[in-house]
């Protein structure tokens, strides 16, 4: 269950989309290489977002007063009623350990935010106007698909390199 929450939590922060680069795309046609960069931030995002679950997980499955789970669901249970939290033992450190997840949850969204941002400003890994071209040439489903497959690739290829370290160690 807390798994399936926080998965879902990650993939909220995944699909984050950044509107706030309201400019005119070019209208020249988007090149492979503006794909690849557009692509590279989209992976870049997912990365942190995917870092920062795992971070939030462990925060939970590795937190004694959590007993790996199960006492942070039973307090998310009864959360903000104050006599259910009575009847279910809640003590002041759980209080403060589960206000400690929330707000660590709570932050999430900006620094996701913050994250793509400053790698969408950033015109050595992307620009913003390439950023808003490549944003709006997705609407052809033959450039959506170019990037999403390049995004899958990253991904599978990071993940073979986490599994080779992992065997190797």
């Amino acid at each position: 269950m807390i798994m399936k929450k926080v998965l879902l939590f990650g993939a909220f922060f995944a699909f984050l989309g950044l509107t706030g680069f309201a400019q005119e795309a070019n209208e020249e046609p988007v090149t492979d290489e503006e794909i690849e960069k557009y692509a590279n931030v989209e992976f870049l995002t997912a990365q942190f977002v995917n870092d920062k679950t795992e971070e939030l997980k462990n925060m939970i499955s590795g937190n004694e007063i959590f007993q790996g789970g199960a006492r942070y669901n039973e307090i998310k249970a009864v959360w903000g009623n104050e006599e259910k939290m009575a009847e279910a033992n809640v003590t002041e450190d759980e209080i403060a350990a589960f206000q400690g997840v929330l707000d660590f949850m709570a932050s999430l969204q900006e620094e996701a935010k913050e994250y793509k941002t400053n790698l969408i400003m950033d015109d050595e890994i992307l620009g913003v106007s390439t950023y808003n071209k490549v944003n709006g040439a997705k609407s052809d489903p033959a450039i959506k698909e170019k990037i999403d497959s390049i995004v899958e690739s990253k991904k599978a290829q990071a993940a073979a390199a986490k599994e080779a370290e992992s065997d190797g160690m």
